[in-house]
């Protein structure tokens, strides 16, 4: 296997749905970012992998406008996946374990604010015989797993609030945050239910923003950048499609892909010291951290994570960003990313990223 490390990311500031931009507007200084801090021209960039939401964009090949970003000369090897950028992370991995190139670029653009109206979106990725066609709310199946976690006693409503208010708290250092401040739990707690027991502030914010992330291998990573953070295993699985064929209460493909990726990754997910979860509703975060073992010593989403702001199709990206940043600052020698795509943690993807020494 090919030593392959995340060299450097961006990401425009987290925002609320603003529906102006235009997915080329949102990501073309993000890019700009990236590669400048690396002091990479665009002819270095060897592949392109991009992830994005064709029913969030209400057209078919939406992807294709952010190209106008990324550039059509020099002529690139390009892909596209219709989900979490995470997954596009993954496949530049891939490619680059190929031998064919040294340095990808992985971008996700995620724009919430383009539909009207979610909860006709949403739907879409359910069972098209039985549950799509009970347009449930977008929240509602994360209001059922939150509700058989607290029937199991595996978290509670106080539980929620705090890592609700502890995300905030964190997020007011995080300049790329969209929701931040000092809240108490009380108030949280005095809220009004969305999906009950979720509270809107148990749901992680849909906003617009562009994440991108620059993979290296080998040599060339360490002619980059002074410490890269080297994927040292990487693994994603899934559960079945249909929600009441599982136990809400748990995820086992998270739980799979986190064994799989410490087995060729030479330590477990609970020997990182940064774990960055990409949590959609305050209730899988404890859920999550059961899964992979996570212990108290393990600082979990230190900028907030989700629940400060969640781009859609970006978020997983976002979660790498954040724990390779880690590495990069020195912060951590180890560190964890969580993405999940589908209802209710179907999709998990686990990447354990390492620095030298």
């Amino acid at each position: 296997m090919r030593e392959v490390a995340v060299v450097g990311s961006a990401q425009s500031p987290g925002r609320a749905a603003n529906r102006r931009d235009d997915m080329a507007g949102i990501l073309l200084p993000v890019i700009r970012t990236a590669l400048g801090q690396l002091g990479l021209d665009r002819d270095r960039i060897d592949f392109v992998c991009s992830g994005s939401h064709d029913f969030h964009e209400g057209r078919t090949f939406a992807y294709i406008d952010s190209l106008d970003a990324v550039g059509a000369w020099p002529p690139i090897v390009e892909s596209h996946v219709e989900m979490d950028a995470a997954w596009a992370f993954y496949e530049a991995w891939a490619w680059l374990q190929l031998g064919h190139g040294d340095v990808a670029l992985v971008y996700g653009v995620g724009r919430g604010s383009v539909p009207a109206d979610l909860d006709q979106v949403v739907p879409s990725q359910l069972d098209p015989y039985y549950l799509a066609p009970l347009r449930p709310h977008q929240d509602a199946l994360g209001g059922l797993q939150a509700h058989a976690l607290i029937a199991a006693g595996l978290t509670s409503e106080r539980e929620m609030a705090e890592i609700v208010a502890r995300s905030r708290a964190d997020a007011a250092g995080n300049p790329r945050a969209q929701v931040v401040g000092v809240v108490a739990v009380d108030d949280l707690l005095a809220a009004p239910y969305v999906a009950a027991p979720l509270r809107a502030h148990d749901v992680a914010p849909p906003g617009d923003a562009a994440a991108v992330v620059v993979l290296a291998a080998g040599d060339v990573a360490r002619e980059l950048v002074e410490r890269p953070a080297w994927v040292r295993g990487l693994d994603h699985r899934l559960d079945g499609h249909y929600p009441g064929h599982r136990d809400l209460t748990r995820a086992p493909s998270a739980a799979q892909a986190g064994a799989e990726a410490a087995r060729t990754a030479g330590f477990t997910a609970g020997q990182a010291q940064v774990a960055e979860l990409h949590v959609e509703y305050s209730a899988q975060q404890p859920l999550l951290a059961r899964a992979l073992g996570l212990g108290a010593g393990v600082a979990i989403n230190p900028c907030g994570g989700p629940l400060a702001g969640r781009p859609m199709t970006a978020t997983g990206l976002i979660r790498v960003a954040e724990a390779a940043r880690a590495v990069h600052t020195g912060r951590a020698d180890r560190t964890l990313a969580h993405a999940t795509n589908g209802p209710a943690l179907q999709q998990n993807l686990v990447c354990l990223l390492e620095g030298d020494g």
